[in-house]
Order: structure tokens, then C-alpha cells, then sequence
């Protein structure tokens, strides 16, 4: 088989087809009804939210309670993530995460038609080969769907790892996996189109539980699930024709239950009332977002002062916003107005109806190196989607910190809640 990072590229390429091309709805239904799934939980969910990826209910079995924060691993289109948020309700936190970027632009596109948003539902890249975009001891719940069996073998012992780090003391892990219940003979573990369809990187379960102690779980359970594997091992999953592997028809003939089995596997971190327990659970709140294409020109502190000392400009001709949530009251841009970065991205729609016949909306946050430009490009980003000429972002170079040494005490440009 390929190397680790041969494999993860490979299950990207194949899962991002999937997330482009969509899968036959009759299709999606049959698997996700064979391995549980009723039809009032398919039609609580977009579609496409259902791609027939599933192997098992993970947030069936994870009795999800009110007010609860839970991490999907391999998120997919976002059912899981859709349905533990229904369940965790307004005051709980969702987040998903996957490696493919078009799962998670699918994700996304999901969620906005559910209409839900961060921080209640999030969605973010990440590789699971890596450490996890999230804070320690911040979920209460991990979920994961038919996803470890897809990372290499170094991929599942990380992950587990860090399952382990972002729980709560006292959290709990709950798996719907693949499970080689037999050893899989050697050509079809080198088979990558095997791999992509969630069977040749399946481990034993006494190798997973192997993984989940060393990782520190106690409370380890392994529960055989028969019903539907075929179907959601049968898809099939082919490569991308560019990736150089034939796609072979080996699955179709292929008997599943010989050798891998659907489980459900449950484990739990011990408590801890040592740990800090954080409130938040993305390290980076802008990882729910998508990454900024267009690159805003900065001002200086001395063009934007000259605009608004000039009696001759008005709201048509230039509109100073201040992104910061927390700080704005310390002192800001005399006139400018406020709407905080976190939540900018979501209400940039909203910020276009009212900016959009303004010729220079310029951003600034405390240096203006990361909330501002961020805005700064997200708002162009709306406008080059929209074709909208008539008002353009800008960047207050050097944020309040450099328009405050420049004009504190002069209140024509500083002004204060």
C-alpha cells in the first residue's frame, strides 16, 4: 500500500469526487436506512447531507444530552453533525471536521440550508494525521462515522490520541467502524480503490483496542453491527481517473463479511479535575470559514484621516468598520461602526445591503494583521461573487494601536463609549 501520506491523498481524492458528484438519492437512503438511519432522521437533513458513507448511527448510540459540545471526525456532508445538533439544541456546540475541502464546502452549503451557523454548527478542515485544529478538554462527545479505517496506520493512532487530548474528563468516544474480523489477504490491502471503500485499512479489534488504552481510555466496548455492511462497503467508492489507479471491479465479486465487520466502539476518558475545561472548541474561530481569495489594499492612517476631516465626503464615499467584538469601548476610529469578526463572514450579505453603494469600506482591528484584513477580504470576496463594482474593502494599515498613537486626544478622529 502507499505511504501515509500516499493514503490520505488518495481517500481525499476519491471523498471529494463523492462530495462533487453527489451519490443517487435512492442510494444514500438505502445505506443509510440499512445501518439505521429512520426516515424522520434523513428528512430532518439536507440533502446531500446523506452521501452513503455510513456504517453504523453514532449519534444514535452516543445519547446525546442539551447543552452538550460534540466533535464529528470525517463529518462528511454533515448528517451526523445535523442531527447531534438538533439534539445538543441551541445552547450545545457541533463541530465537524474532514480532510476533503469539497466535503467541507458541501458541508457548509448544507448548513446554510438547515440555517445554522457557528458556533453552533461548525465545519473545518483538517488532516487526521496531524494534531486537531481543536482546544484540549473541550467536548464532551467525539463521534466518528466509517472514518479511522480510512486513515493509515500511524493516522488512527494519532487521531485516537488526540480524541483523548479534546475530551472533557469524563467525555466519551462513540465509533461506528469497520472491523477486520479476519486477516485480509495481501492484494486486496494494496488494492487503493479497497482502501477508499473503508476495508483494507480495517484493523482487528483487539489492535483498535490496543490503540484506544495506549491513547488512555478506559471503558473500551466493541459491538458487531451485521446489518447493512454490505451495502455500505458495496458503494462503491471509485479513484478520480487522474490519480493514475485503474479502478478496479474487485468489490463488486468481493464478500464483505468474510473479513470485515460494521462495530459500534465505545470508550470513555477518565475524570480529571485537574484538567481546564475550555469554552470554546476550534482553536481558531476563522477555521469554520472559508479561506480568503482576494487581497484588500491597505490605507494609511493619514488617508483615512484626511477623508474623514474632509466636509465634502460623506456615507457614499467611504465607511470606516471596526471588527473587533470586546475592545471597541477603549477607544475607536471617530464614526466608525461596529461589527465584530466573528461573526462578520455570516453577515457579510447583510453588511453588503448596507455598505454596497459606499466606494471605500476600510477594516481595522487592533493592528489590523489578522480580524481586519480577514473582514477586509471576506467582504471583497462578496462583492467579487455578487460582481459589485461600486464599493471595494480596504485596510486601515496599522489598526486603532497605530490610529492611537497618531491621534489620541484628538477627538475630530478618536471618539470613545
Amino acid at each position: 500500500m502507499a505511504s501515509s501520506e500516499g493514503i490520505t491523498k488518495i481517500v481525499n481524492a476519491a471523498y471529494s469526487e463523492r462530495s462533487a458528484k453527489g451519490v443517487d438519492a435512492n442510494v444514500s437512503t438505502a445505506v443509510a436506512s440499512a445501518v439505521g438511519y429512520s426516515t424522520t432522521e434523513l428528512a430532518s437533513v439536507p440533502s446531500g447531507s446523506s452521501l452513503g458513507l455510513s456504517c453504523g448511527t453514532p449519534v444514535k448510540d452516543a445519547n446525546l444530552r442539551e447543552g452538550e459540545s460534540v466533535l464529528d471526525l470525517g463529518s462528511g456532508g454533515g448528517l451526523d453533525v445535523f442531527l447531534a445538533a438538533d439534539l445538543v439544541g441551541t445552547t450545545g456546540k457541533v463541530v465537524g471536521l474532514d480532510g476533503s475541502k469539497a466535503m467541507v464546502h458541501l458541508s457548509r452549503q448544507n448548513a446554510k440550508a438547515k440555517g445554522v451557523k457557528p458556533p453552533h454548527v461548525a465545519f473545518a478542515q483538517a488532516s487526521f494525521t496531524e494534531e486537531l485544529p481543536i482546544e484540549p478538554c473541550s467536548v464532551d462527545c467525539v463521534i466518528s462515522n466509517c472514518v479511522l479505517n480510512l486513515l493509515p496506520d500511524d493516522g488512527k493512532a494519532l487521531t485516537l490520541r488526540e480524541t483523548y487530548r479534546v475530551l472533557r474528563p469524563g467525555g466519551r468516544a462513540h465509533f461506528s467502524d469497520i472491523v477486520a474480523i479476519r486477516d485480509i489477504p495481501a492484494e486486496l490491502k494494496e488494492d487503493p480503490v479497497m482502501h477508499v471503500n473503508c476495508i483494507s485499512g480495517a484493523i482487528s479489534w483487539q489492535k483498535y483496542e490496543d490503540l484506544l488504552r495506549k491513547a488512555g481510555f478506559i471503558d473500551i466496548s466493541f459491538s458487531n453491527v451485521t446489518n447493512g455492511l454490505s451495502a455500505c462497503c458495496t458503494g462503491p467508492l471509485q479513484l478520480p481517473k487522474s490519480d493514475g489507479h485503474p479502478a478496479t471491479e474487485t468489490i463488486s465479486s468481493f464478500d464483505v463479511d468474510k473479513f470485515v465487520a460494521s462495530n459500534r466502539i465505545l470508550a470513555r476518558k477518565p475524570e480529571s479535575p485537574q484538567e481546564k475545561i475550555s469554552s470554546t472548541i476550534l482553536k481558531q474561530w476563522w477555521d469554520a470559514y472559508p479561506l480568503v481569495n482576494s487581497s484588500p489594499e491597505a490605507m494609511t492612517a493619514e488617508e483615512v484621516a484626511s477623508l474623514i476631516r474632509d466636509p465634502s465626503k460623506n456615507v457614499e464615499d467611504f465607511v470606516v468598520v471596526d471588527v473587533r467584538r470586546n475592545d471597541h469601548a477603549g477607544g475607536h476610529v471617530k464614526g466608525s461602526v461596529q461589527c465584530p469578526a466573528q461573526s462578520f463572514y455570516d453577515d457579510a450579505p447583510a453588511y453588503f445591503e448596507k455598505f454596497k453603494d459606499t466606494e471605500k469600506v476600510i477594516f481595522y482591528c487592533q493592528s489590523s494583521n489578522g480580524r481586519g484584513p480577514r473582514c477586509a477580504g471576506w467582504y471583497q470576496d462578496y462583492l467579487d461573487s455578487v460582481g459589485c463594482s461600486s464599493s471595494k474593502a480596504y485596510v486601515l494599515a496599522g489598526g486603532i494601536k497605530g490610529w492611537m498613537g497618531k491621534y489620541k486626544g484628538q477627538h475630530d478622529l478618536m471618539d470613545y463609549d
